[in-house]
């Protein structure tokens, strides 16, 4: 049976009757799949998951990034970031009254976006109502536009500063139009090169608890996972376990992105950027070893579009989206694009083999007509 599968690394054998038989791959199946040689043959194993889940469908979406400040009280501590500055004197520096938050989000309106994006900086003085006022205004503007806003570190800030619990401020976001959060802030799980890379930051168990709360108010999320710093083999499958393990108990999260760390112009500029075998890989592993997960998503801004198109063969079934206006990777000298057509987007999935399927966040296709459009609900 072995000699004719496309596997040159006879340690992938095991894990291709794991596979077969849909059997949990373990922490050192994990790590043997991080250090095989055998990269097409780690695609293989991958593909037969993305298969077996999506079938030949790759799914993208018309979506907007509008971040509203970049004032940060974590400025000097998270090493890894481009993006925070101390206050609104720093150069570079910016933060945007609602008004202006509002009319950014036209572009939404006139363009048939289904989603906007919105994370930020934790500004020490920007009013809970702030905040409050952003949803509903948005959703008051765009009933139909899908929310996703704040990481689970901005809603723990939240919680702190404005002395509610998690559970509160979930509560008073979700009244106010909040439809799902990013899976930001994840960065890496394990404390020790977690307090490396961002020592003072919300620890991997608050944001695992943050994530589990919202999914227990019905608040779908997203998943991350920062690689390419200081990071172990190890630290990454640990990750993923633990993430496997929280969707295990919560059900919540609709998709996982591993995030490609970009190193110019932060304080770890010396470490070198993560190279398109690195990416794949790490799209390969997550697609095996969250068994759990529906959907693993390419993240085109920070692989590369050429690269993301490759990752649909590699377990990757989401090419993400138009975006627009990105601005956190950008400042860490990302050289992709700010925003990519559609024609651009259902090309490369063309290409790659597969069927473009636009999707919501939730993953309900999107059915266009003329300029209006809906959701055709999951079956």
């Amino acid at each position: 049976m072995e000699k004719y599968l496309p596997i040159t690394d006879s340690k992938l054998y095991p894990i291709h009757e794991k596979i077969q038989t849909e059997t949990r791959l373990s922490l050192e199946d994990g790590i043997t799949l991080y250090e095989t040689p055998d990269i097409t043959g780690l695609g293989f194993l991958a593909n037969i998951v993305r298969e077996r889940k999506s079938g030949n469908l790759a799914y993208y979406n018309i979506n907007q990034h509008i971040d509203y400040s970049n004032v940060c009280i974590l400025h000097a501590r998270c090493h890894f970031c481009a993006f925070a500055r101390k206050n609104i004197e720093t150069e570079g520096a910016w933060e945007m009254s609602v008004d202006e938050f509002l009319d950014k989000a036209v572009y939404s309106i006139n363009n048939g976006c289904t989603e906007i994006h919105s994370v930020g900086g934790l500004h020490p003085k920007l009013p809970f109502e702030y905040y409050l006022e952003m949803l509903r205004g948005l959703k008051k503007r765009m009933p139909q536009v899908h929310l996703k806003f704040f990481t689970a570190v901005e809603i723990h800030h939240f919680s702190r500063i404005f002395k509610k619990s998690i559970k509160e401020i979930l509560i008073e976001l979700k009244a106010a139009g909040l439809d799902s959060i990013p899976g930001g802030g994840a960065e890496i799980f394990a404390e020790e090169t977690r307090n490396k890379i961002c020592p003072g930051k919300l620890s991997a168990e608050g944001w695992l608890d943050v994530h589990h709360q919202a999914h227990e108010l019905g608040i779908p999320t997203n998943a991350t996972m920062l690689y390419g710093h200081l990071e172990t083999n190890e630290d990454r499958v640990d990750h993923l376990i633990r993430l496997r393990e929280q969707q295990d108990k919560s059900n919540g999260f609709v998709t996982f992105i591993p995030l490609a760390f970009h190193p110019a112009n932060t304080r770890m500029a010396y470490l070198s950027s993560t190279s398109g075998l690195t990416d794949l890989r790490n799209v390969a592993v997550a697609r095996l070893m969250l068994d759990n997960f529906a959907h693993i998503k390419v993240y085109w801004i920070m692989t590369g579009l050429k690269v993301a198109q490759v990752a649909l063969s590699f377990g990757a079934d989401d090419i993400d989206g138009t975006v627009t206006e990105e601005k956190i990777t950008h400042m860490a000298g990302a050289s992709t694009p700010e925003a990519v057509s559609v024609e651009e987007l259902t090309r490369l999935i063309r290409e790659a083999g597969h069927i473009p399927i636009e999707r919501d966040t939730n993953y309900n296709e999107i059915i266009r007509e003329g300029n209006k459009w809906y959701r055709k609900k999951a079956a």
